[in-house]
């Protein structure tokens, strides 16, 4: 009797102690960047990428869990044909990814800094169509303080009989100025998300359980060691909220496309990558302690996309508007009568190369400027081969919603910006590489940039910021205080990517298209396109040599290991000359790319 009386007390007792415990569980999405099917537009291949994979992560952790809720932290409506021909084509329907979270039951998803490129009608219909909110605190009806959006989402999970409250806060990177058209915000401003958070949090603490923020911004300090990355211009100041607003729970944070899933001075830091290739989860334990939810236990992980397979349920909600987008993509608009191919990323960025100028050619042709500047955006970036070249084609090379501006600039602005760009480049044990800072933790590759209608060369070798050791336009020195018009798009324009020289800089003209749109429509007009490339630019190792009284071709030659007549072929004006006075400047360069010959 005894025996089972304890038994009985055992049981109570937990019954109790089960009563009075709650665990959340959090799916943190972010950077899904307009991805519900499992496959790269680019080549139509499988992918472990999209909503469709998210959705069977949440089923699971809902079997496990019943108390799961799934959150977001923006760049949700871009980066996608799918979108892409929602936003431009046919923008009737419900938006494909509003379509499938209102499906998937999300809580909510902070605003990211892609959701403006399409402008403001398409982003506010997608609002209206979401049975979601979308959040930020900080982005504020311009000249005043008040949220154009709402700042935050108070919500109740149920476990049992159990009810906990559960805030979202929602902050954007400040930064969006810098990037976007200014009529697509013009009725907006970004306020610092960090004081905002400082006047939201306390006030969130009063009322919830447990407080989440959600900042489409990444980490500007390594949550590990504590030590500042390279970025540290404000785009992103996650530990700064960290660091500066006491009662924050969890910092979900997005915008870097990084895998982040650590706990820094007890706050969960969450980040899953982009795409939907990873999922985070937070798990959040609560006990009840004199009448008040108190949290006991928090831990964050990573859920790969490529361990489970696509929800069926989610590709059939809109496999209509995924048929409509596959045969839009797969119409040809020209011929290419070479390869426009891009075998080797780095290669093509030590070298001219067809691909990069033809981008920049169009870009010339369109906007009327002399010169022009495009970037390799990532290194799966292909281009394509000769033969028909379609809208797929064009869109996987020009993956980014970017216009046109034609600036006016000076010389030594285009050399400091060239001088930017050689920063991707260091040289470790006499070969090149890619400069670490460029792609840890987030690939900049987008950030380098290759130019056409002026002629330069780069020195590795030199120190960052004397790297740029031949400037010319049509065969003259550039001049570092005369004007020159020059193209190039709207993120670049406004000084993003740490072009600094370019922001506030005079607009002569803008061309609205979206880059895609002039090379379809390019290509369309001359019916077939033929690679060329003119060698105008190139990376390598060199110097400029001045000569002294008693120096020699043979003997400069000798020194730098190289033949008299190669040195003749990097000065041909040494064929024209008499003799050679001392103080003469000597180009001496080796490319690291041999020249590109059909």
């Amino acid at each position: 009797m005894k025996k089972l009386a304890f038994v009985l007390f055992v049981l109570v007792i937990s019954s109790i102690l089960l009563a009075t415990q709650f665990t959340l569980t959090v799916l943190h999405t972010s950077d899904l960047h307009g991805n519900i099917f499992p496959i790269d537009y680019a080549t139509n291949r499988p992918s472990d990428v999209g909503l469709g994979k998210v959705s069977t992560i949440l089923k699971n952790t809902l079997a496990e869990n019943p108390a799961t809720v799934i959150l977001d932290t923006g760049d949700l409506i871009q980066g996608t044909p799918l979108e892409y021909y929602h936003a431009k084509i046919d923008n009737e329907p419900t938006d494909p990814m509003v379509l499938v979270m209102n499906h998937m039951g999300y809580k909510a998803s902070v605003l990211g800094n892609h959701e403006f490129n399409y402008g403001m009608g398409v982003l506010e219909k997608a609002i209206s169509e979401a049975e979601f909110p979308f959040l930020s605190a900080n982005i504020v009806k311009k000249g005043t303080e008040e949220p154009f959006f709402k700042p935050y989402h108070l919500f109740n999970v149920v476990s049992g009989d159990n009810i906990i409250v559960v805030a979202y806060l929602g902050l954007t990177t400040k930064y969006i100025p810098n990037w976007e058209e200014p009529k697509h915000i013009e009725m907006l401003d970004f306020l610092d998300p960090v004081e905002v958070a400082k006047k939201y949090v306390p006030m969130l603490r009063d009322v919830a359980d447990v407080v989440i923020v959600g900042y489409h911004g990444g980490l500007e300090r390594d949550p590990e060691t504590g030590e500042p990355t390279e970025d540290l211009t404000g785009e992103n100041q996650g530990y700064q909220l960290i660091k500066e607003v006491p009662g924050i729970d969890v910092l979900l944070t997005g915008h870097q496309h990084r895998t982040i899933a650590t706990v820094v001075d007890g706050v969960v830091v969450s980040q899953p990558r982009n795409w939907g290739k990873v999922v985070n989860r937070v798990d959040i334990t609560l006990e009840l302690k004199d009448g008040k939810w108190v949290i006991t236990d928090k831990a964050v992980t990573s859920i790969s996309a490529g361990t489970v397979d696509a929800d069926p349920d989610v590709l059939a909600l809109v496999q209509d508007y995924e048929d409509k987008v596959q045969e839009w993509l797969d119409q040809p608009v020209g011929i290419a009568t070479g390869d426009f191919y891009v075998e080797d990323p780095l290669v093509a960025r030590l070298s001219d190369n067809p691909l990069i100028e033809f981008i920049n050619k169009v870009q010339m042709e369109a906007s009327g400027a002399p010169i022009s500047s495009a970037a390799l955006f990532n290194n799966s970036i292909k281009g394509w081969k000769a033969g028909p070249v379609t809208l797929r084609d064009i869109n996987a090379v020009y993956i980014y919603p970017n216009t046109l501006k034609v600036l006016k600039v000076t010389g030594a602005d285009i050399k400091a910006a060239l001088e930017r760009s050689a920063e991707y480049f260091s040289l470790e044990d006499g070969e090149v590489t890619v400069t670490k800072s460029w792609v840890d933790p987030k690939p900049r590759h987008y950030n380098y940039d290759m130019w056409e209608g002026i002629e330069y060369k780069i020195a590795v070798n030199k120190p960052v910021g004397e790297r740029v050791i031949e400037l010319k336009f049509n065969g003259v020195d550039v001049d570092p205080n005369a004007e020159y018009e020059i193209v190039l798009n709207n993120y670049r324009a406004g000084g993003g990517g740490g072009y600094s020289m370019f922001a506030g800089k005079p607009v002569v003209r803008e061309i609205m298209l979206e880059v895609s749109e002039i090379i379809a429509d390019y290509i369309l007009e001359h019916e077939t396109i033929s690679p060329t490339v003119d060698g105008n630019w190139t990376v390598g190792v060199g110097d400029v040599y001045e000569i002294k009284w008693n120096d020699t071709l043979e003997k400069i030659a000798g020194n730098f290991g190289i033949t008299v007549k190669e040195l003749i072929d990097m000065n041909p004006f040494l064929l024209d000359l008499d003799r050679i006075d001392a103080g003469t400047q000597l180009m001496i360069f080796k490319p690291f790319v041999p020249e590109f010959a059909f």
